[in-house]
């Protein structure tokens, strides 16, 4: 009798168990255990419209962990894309792709857009050569709070630890090596990667960075846009986000009648390509006329953030690639050339590429060849090529 009742809790028991497996699955993965440290998955679900059709392979929404602003915990939402067959003696080489600005607010994760797959120009063909290639939200995107909108420590930590979750998760078969890939903000993010990796995520190996039209010196930035219909609404996304993080109310800096549409735009979501491209003819009312009573770039703290997250303070970290459209106006080539320019006298190995005629929306797609041939020589080992010589 003893041995039947024993018998009975123990089926009991497994019944629980498979109930909170099946629960647990139901509501979109399964928790690791919660002792673990940055780069470790939380959770993964199917994604949202997947990967690139034909390319094969599986995609996955992510959730893992990384470290916030003041060294916490934080919980970091993504995408990963893992190319098909087995993967090579070694593992498969990561590329790390750094989005370009989608918003400030919880809603504008690109991991939750019907076609995340569709925003990452090449996707396919880093698939199609064997790279696992993952996706951060950054903080605040994705997962409960505001997003620290170009601030660079934030941005690089996610960028590094998306690329620990994807070693983390035993299907993708990833090896430590990565490289970096962004545009726009992304390649702000993909440059602070760069100056952070060897401190935060020793246990990597940076084979090189690489960065399309990307936010540099912001302050230069902010001003040389500060008129145009895109900086504004660029504008209006770093001071709402800068101004919950650090405590300091916009309504110092934005006129009273502006603000509704101010809290508007704040909370616009980038969602798609033609998005990407709309905003720099955007028609909105706070285009109409200026809408701020004073100008950042000349006071605190805005200044100060902006010096602080100015990339290029600390070493490269790695070989640089930076492809820049000479018919962009919202990060002006003339800015993105002087960057290059300092990164060769701090002794970085740059490839400096010019796209002719390209504006900023499309600097990533016009670029993406070369860039990912340039990404592969790296992997493979070759010398970097420079312009600095």
């Amino acid at each position: 009798m003893r041995q039947v009742e024993i018998r009975l809790l123990s089926l009991m028991g497994l019944a629980v168990l498979a109930l909170c497996l099946c629960l647990a699955l139901c509501l979109g993965g399964i928790a690791k255990a919660a002792n673990e440290g940055p780069g470790s998955i939380i959770r993964v679900w199917p994604l949202e419209g997947g990967g690139p059709s034909g390319a094969g392979g599986t995609a996955f929404r992510i959730l893992y962990r990384s470290t916030g602003l003041s060294g916490e915990p934080i919980e970091v939402s993504g995408a990963i894309f893992i190319p098909p067959g087995s993967p090579p003696p070694g593992g498969r080489d990561i590329i790390a792709w750094a989005h370009p600005t989608s918003g400030v607010v919880e809603a504008c994760a690109p991991s939750l857009m019907p076609d995340l797959a569709g925003t990452i120009w090449g996707l396919s063909e880093m698939l199609a050569r064997g790279y696992v290639v993952v996706a951060t939200d950054y903080p605040g995107l994705g997962t409960p709070g505001i997003h620290p909108y170009l601030i660079g420590v934030s941005e690089g930590r996610a960028v590094l630890d998306s690329v620990r979750a994807a070693r983390d998760l035993p299907d993708a078969g990833a090896s430590n090596r990565f490289a970096v890939w962004g545009h726009s903000q992304g390649g702000h993010a993909s440059l602070f990667t760069g100056e952070l990796a060897a401190s935060y995520a020793p246990d990597l190996k940076l084979v090189g960075v690489a960065a399309a039209a990307p936010a540099t010196y912001l302050i230069e930035l902010f001003d040389a846009d500060k008129s145009s219909p895109a900086g504004k609404e660029l504008t209006a996304m770093a001071l709402y986000s800068w101004s919950n993080l650090y405590h300091d109310p916009a309504s110092s800096l934005v006129d009273a009648d502006a603000m509704p549409v101010f809290e508007q735009l704040a909370h616009d979501c980038i969602e798609s390509i033609a998005e990407f491209a709309a905003i720099e003819n955007a028609e909105k009312p706070l285009n109409r006329e200026p809408f701020l009573k004073a100008d950042p770039t000349e006071i605190e703290p805005w200044r100060g953030i902006m010096e602080k997250n100015t990339p290029g303070q600390l070493p490269a970290g790695a070989p640089v690639f930076i492809a820049q459209g000479s018919a962009d106006t919202t990060v002006r080539p003339e800015i993105t050339k002087q960057f290059g320019e300092v990164l060769c006298k701090q002794g970085a190995r740059v490839e400096y590429v010019v796209l002719p005629g390209v504006n900023h929306t499309f600097a990533a797609k016009d670029s993406v060849g070369q860039a990912l041939n340039w990404i592969t020589e790296r992997f493979r080992g070759a010398p970097a090529p420079s312009v600095c010589e």
